[in-house]
């Protein structure tokens, strides 16, 4: 588990108010929509549109035809529980490779620890926080591999070596080109598909 800031009281409040209105916000959201708590903000996401779910087809088919052992498993709509400013920060990546029986239990939040990739698909209205407050939260839950493949500016790039707060590795190429997901997926991502 990461360090851990020390909290005050003021901070434990304000963790307990933003608490309160993620759960009002998860309870209110339509159908399809994402709420998500990150750093004591709130984001509330629109369901996604075919070109976004279509790169995500591509991502887990591309896994499922390289990863024939079937260690590993893909998870799409799975929540994690993430550490940061506030000790109860929870996210829905697009996509979560972890080991098979990784999230076995009724909880809508499942510990990150044995979470071998992320993956975000960015949009207009997700692409700042993809691109800046979860790079960050991934990175400080020590989650391996994070692969933002990011629609605007047309490249998928993999974030790997979290240290501390931050990934200390980044290999990005453009669309069309091939991008090495390591060990233990360990083989070329066709970006062409995208």
């Amino acid at each position: 588990m990461p360090e851990h800031e020390t909290y005050t009281a003021a901070d434990e409040a304000m963790a307990a108010s933003a608490e309160t209105a993620f759960e009002a916000f998860t309870a209110a959201a339509p159908l399809g929509w994402r709420v998500e708590l990150i750093d004591e903000e709130i984001y509330v996401t629109p369901p996604a549109n075919g070109d976004h779910e279509s790169i995500l087809a591509e991502i887990l088919e591309e896994i499922a035809v390289h990863r024939k052992d079937r260690a590993l498993r893909q998870f799409t709509g799975v929540g994690l529980r993430l550490w940061g400013k506030d000790p109860g920060g929870r996210v829905i990546p697009d996509l979560v490779v972890a080991p098979k029986e990784s999230f076995r239990t009724f909880d809508e939040y499942h510990d990150p620890g044995p979470v071998v990739l992320v993956a975000e698909i960015t949009s207009k209205s997700t692409g700042a926080k993809d691109r800046g407050v979860k790079l960050d939260a991934y990175a400080r839950a020590r989650i391996p591999h994070y692969l933002l493949v990011d629609r605007e500016a047309e490249t998928a790039t993999l974030h790997s070596e979290p240290a501390r707060n931050t990934y200390s590795r980044r290999v990005s190429v453009a669309f069309s080109e091939k991008l090495f997901l390591p060990e233990p997926l360990g083989f070329e991502l066709d970006t062409a598909l995208f």
